[in-house]
């Protein structure tokens, strides 16, 4: 798992993963900030921890090169980006295999500078009654690629920037698991830029022995 922040995400999905109600093993941390909230959070629950910096490198192609190696090193299936800030090159052997999650219903509200309370102000600002989360899995532009899980909820007249942040996160407490059971399950195949859900036991998972 990728982070860049408190770690609220991988607490989430390891609390599913306790429960039994994600077939998933977070087998490493990467985190893009060695003072970061869910470094912390992450050792005492007694996880592998790397710290990868951007700023330690000379260009984006050599930290995207050490990302890489520590996830083929840690024998990763899936990386999950949970409030992970830094763009990297996705290698070829992760394509379609990095999931990232947005507090938002994309293609809107997307793309630099949207993330956190941005997203939330931008659509408190054009008036949506709706809003939500979207998972994807990523390309190397921000917030695109095909869309896994979306999850909508109210957005109302008299939210706030952090109202709206706490009603998005319940939905995505939920999406982010079901997507990761998803491809656990061996149910998710990309056609044309577009993710497809098969249904249960309609076939082997494309993504196992890449």
């Amino acid at each position: 798992m990728l982070i860049s922040g408190g770690g609220t995400t991988l607490m989430n999905i390891m609390e599913y993963t306790k429960k039994g109600k994600l077939n998933a093993e977070v087998a490493l941390v990467i985190s893009s900030l060695s003072k970061a909230g869910g470094v912390a959070k992450a050792r005492n629950a007694g996880l592998n921890v790397k710290i990868v910096r951007k700023k330690d490198y000379s260009d984006i192609d050599e930290f995207s090169k050490h990302i890489e190696a520590e996830l083929v090193a840690a024998d990763v299936d899936l990386v999950v980006q949970g409030g992970w800030l830094c763009l990297w090159k996705i290698p070829e052997r992760y394509e379609n295999r990095v999931m990232n999650i947005h507090p938002a219903l994309l293609p809107s509200f997307g793309g630099r500078g949207m993330w956190g309370h941005h997203v939330h102000e931008a659509v408190l600002k054009a008036g949506c009654k709706i809003s939500g989360c979207t998972v994807h899995f990523c390309t190397n532009e921000y917030d695109e690629g095909p869309i896994i899980v979306q999850r909508a909820c109210e957005a109302r007249s008299d939210d706030t920037a952090d109202t709206l942040a706490a009603r998005v996160f319940e939905q995505e407490c939920i999406a982010y698991p079901q997507a990761i059971q998803l491809f656990a399950e061996g149910r998710l195949s990309v056609r044309d830029g577009i993710a497809l859900i098969r249904q249960p036991n309609a076939g082997s998972n494309p993504f196992r022995g890449r």
